[in-house]
């Protein structure tokens, strides 16, 4: 069973019921192995680290726009400099806002007005990781039906391009590239004269076919859910 961790006490939320309350999201670590949140901007997470099989319930400012992402395999050395094999913010300290991560990196992109909230996996900057996010209840702003689960829960490590592969110092793979961050050619990138999708970005919509691939996809759209009770948030999600 997993370990329940409220980050804000319970019976605030259920206090809410008939008005306007905080967005919660519920986080979840399925994963083998602990991973450490990061955000820009900030969502103000004062407890980044999340263990395995951890379940955290977190409430979200009202209004934010941004990118919530994973680190992976963080480590403090002996001048305790603190630093991760994937997603590292190059700051030396376990709390990470307001900066960008290294790629390659999954995204959880998010827009709050509450109450509504869009929402979108991205592999834009690549993969580190495997996510789910899943709203509960709640109808599309469009009126074109329920909030849909968007996920990318496999890794990318089989369409690979060598080229494109993470390794750590070991020489195991860790993530994989986009073709924009890691070729650096402007074929693969929004230049300004439009976006398209190429070789690789397909093959990696074939594994994830509800993630964002390349700069310009909008397939599936950035959705925008209203009414929602909470939005589950799962790190490594089951098949």
């Amino acid at each position: 069973m997993a370990k329940i961790v409220l980050t804000f006490f319970l019976p605030v939320l259920l206090l809410c019921a008939g008005v306007q309350c905080d967005v919660t999201f519920n986080f979840e670590n399925l994963c083998t192995y602990p991973v450490w949140r990061a955000s820009n901007p900030s969502i103000g997470d004062l407890e980044p680290q999340i263990g395995t099989d951890v379940f955290e319930i977190f409430n979200m400012d009202d209004h934010y726009s941004g990118s919530i992402w994973l680190r992976t395999a963080c480590t403090t050395n002996a001048s305790n400099y603190f630093s991760c094999e994937t997603g590292d913010c190059g700051n030396g300290i376990m709390e990470c806002a307001d900066l960008n991560p290294a790629f390659p990196v999954t995204l959880l992109n998010f827009r709050v007005d509450n109450p509504v909230v869009s929402y979108q996996v991205s592999l834009v900057h690549g993969q580190n990781i495997l996510v789910r996010i899943k709203p509960n209840g709640g109808t599309l702003v469009d009126g074109s039906g329920p909030c849909p689960m968007v996920d990318c829960n496999k890794e990318l490590s089989s369409v690979c391009p060598f080229s494109l592969i993470a390794f750590n110092k070991g020489g195991q793979y860790v993530g994989c590239n986009s073709p924009c961050d890691g070729l650096k050619d402007p074929k693969y990138c929004c230049d300004g004269h439009g976006c398209q999708s190429d070789e690789i970005s397909l093959k990696y919509k074939g594994l994830c076919p509800l993630a964002h691939t390349y700069p310009g996809d909008n397939n599936p759209p950035f959705y925008q859910c209203k009414g929602a009770e909470s939005y589950d948030i799962t790190f490594c999600p089951a098949l």
